[in-house]
């Protein structure tokens, strides 16, 4: 077994971005995370880059390093009366079309919302993710997904049209793809394609978007953890939130002296069953397929809709009151 001061610097960034510090040093170093460390402070100042742990829980910040930054850290998108819809979390798998997916596409040719926002994860990035291979099991490319993601994001723009604003906050599955680049070829700083929003210049990228202006709604990917989050996360904020990244699928109304504000969890594109999760060895999941409607009128929100799954392999949805197949 290989030392840890005789692995190559690239090769170390690229497991401590990878599999992580715990498991660098059962594998390298007897056990011991403190000369993991040790050594990646060293290697951070011979690559010139700082590198993250995959298991990185905190809100990605805006004082990270720069190569994490889409162009713009907010987008304020006015609204009096209309419709935002935000979906989250597409994972999208080559070849893989959920139901969440086609009803997505439908609500939005149907309603022709002001805006749709993909609060995150649009990309999952298996080749490039913190789970280690499940022994031989096949993963796309990245290239493969890359290819994917355009596709379905396309069928959300064809169906929205070109009034429609595309939003998108990034998710950590999104940052993968910035902290990997940077963490190895920090030299491809400013190449063009080496960052992920390159690819996507239909779509406007952002951490957080504030809709309707300071009684409106905040969206972003992530804030609070846990069961309890959708609630933690509009108490904490002050303002209604609408978040993706637990896959929940679930409005929480909190109501104080200020009136009622919700804590949105907007559920997952991806189906909950889908290969992208094969590393949960199929335990049980809290977590459900869907998207949220936000809806305003004369300026105010109305409480916020759920488009749910019912049954994926049937292709049904529910969705005010009726049983839809998409």
């Amino acid at each position: 077994m290989s030392k840890l001061s005789e692995l190559p610097d690239n090769e170390f960034a690229t497991l401590y971005t990878t599999i992580g510090p715990t498991a660098i040093a059962e594998r390298f170093g007897n056990g011991n995370i403190r000369n993991v460390h040790a050594h990646r402070a060293k290697v951070e100042h011979r690559l010139g880059v700082t590198l993250r742990s995959p298991i990185f829980r905190g809100t990605l910040a805006m004082d990270a390093a720069d190569e994490l930054r889409p162009e713009s850290p907010e987008v304020h998108l006015p609204m009096k009366d209309g419709v935002v819809i935000v979906a989250s979390d597409g994972h999208y798998w080559p070849g893989q079309v959920s139901t969440a997916h086609r009803a997505l596409v439908k609500v939005i040719d149907d309603l022709k919302p002001r805006a749709v926002i993909f609060n995150g994860d649009a990309l999952d990035g298996a080749s490039i993710g913190r789970h280690p291979p499940i022994g031989w099991e096949h993963s796309p490319t990245l290239e493969n997904e890359l290819d994917e993601v355009k596709k379905r994001l396309g069928e959300l723009q064809q169906a929205g049209g070109r009034k429609c604003r595309y939003i998108w906050p990034l998710g950590n599955h999104d940052a993968r793809f910035n902290m990997r680049l940077a963490a190895l070829t920090p030299e491809f700083r400013n190449v063009a394609g080496t960052r992920l929003t390159h690819h996507f210049p239909e779509w406007e990228p952002c951490w957080l978007v504030e809709v309707g202006g300071p009684t409106g709604a905040m969206v972003k990917h992530r804030f609070k953890g846990g069961v309890h989050a959708t609630h933690n996360n509009t108490v904490a904020a002050g303002r209604t939130l609408v978040t993706g990244h637990l896959h929940s699928l679930k409005v929480t109304p909190y109501t104080d002296y200020n009136g009622t504000r919700w804590g949105v969890d907007c559920g997952c594109i991806a189906a909950p069953r889908g290969p992208q999760f094969n590393y949960s060895e199929r335990n049980p999941s809290n977590h459900r397929a869907g998207f949220a409607v936000l809806t305003w009128k004369g300026g105010e929100l109305l409480w916020p809709e759920l488009v749910a799954v019912s049954d994926e392999a049937k292709g049904l949805v529910q969705f005010r009151g009726e049983v839809i197949r998409v």
